[in-house]
């Protein structure tokens, strides 16, 4: 952990401000692991600060952590079940920090899932206000018709409320299935799931490749990895996160 200016550690601490602390400093006050500290001393969290006969308490700073699993079919995302169902959490058992899911897919459903312990992250993703977009690849069955298409893309009624607007395309076309790209700016509950429904189609397979900006790519099912530096900056931008 590297060194900060002892001064600024103890402003952090909220036992005074940054000028009050080299004031500490310069009176011989204050003592890092039992030595008398000095202006231009530095410091960790780690370290025994004491001023006068105190002790200080500073509070590490939590690093974050934002990870993309590809989740396979047959786990449910939750923290644990009391069904004693396959939890995601289970491919992440070897990461060395708690992170959350940020978000759901449902037990057959697979692909991109996002995990983080930064509860701000989190809560931008997932707020619908937000509209981050999602991108699924969904096998669906009997064929479609044109009028169907158009149902998914202008919006259907489920659970009594109209979805909104998606953009969908037909990726392949066989005798006895259709591959679909649907992409959506809300998260309802299994909501490609009711829209396909209501339309009259059945979905045989259904594979979540993108949120926002971030694709899924070539990551193998069961496994994770961290996001990149520029992954985490275009979702940051895609919610108007200026951090």
């Amino acid at each position: 952990m590297a060194n900060v200016r002892l001064q600024k550690l103890i402003a952090e601490s909220g036992l005074c401000s940054r000028r009050k602390a080299e004031e500490l400093i310069k009176q011989g006050r204050v003592r890092v692991n039992g030595r008398v500290a000095h202006i231009g001393d530095g410091a960790t969290p780690n370290d025994v600060i004491m001023v006068d006969s105190e002790r200080l308490r500073i509070e590490k700073k939590r690093e974050k952590y934002y990870i993309m699993l590809n989740k396979p079919r047959g786990y449910v995302t939750t923290m644990s079940d009391e069904l004693d169902r396959r939890c995601v959490t289970e491919l992440l058992e070897d990461f060395p920090v708690r992170v959350y899911p940020v978000g759901r897919l449902d037990r057959n459903s697979e692909g991109l899932l996002l995990f983080t312990n930064d509860g701000k992250f989190a809560n931008d993703i997932m707020h619908p206000s937000r509209h981050i977009s999602k991108t699924y690849r969904v096998t669906v069955r009997p064929p479609v018709n044109d009028g169907q298409l158009v149902e998914l893309s202008e919006g259907v009624v489920i659970d009594g409320r109209r979805t909104m607007p998606a953009t969908v395309t037909v990726v392949t076309q066989e005798a006895e299935r259709v591959v679909l790209q649907i992409i959506i700016r809300e998260g309802r509950n299994r909501q490609i799931r009711k829209m396909c429904e209501a339309v009259g189609l059945e979905v045989a397979r259904l594979k979540r490749t993108a949120i926002g900006p971030v694709k899924l790519g070539m990551l193998k099912p069961g496994t994770y990895r961290e996001l990149t530096s520029e992954e985490l900056r275009a979702l940051r931008n895609a919610v108007g996160d200026k951090r």
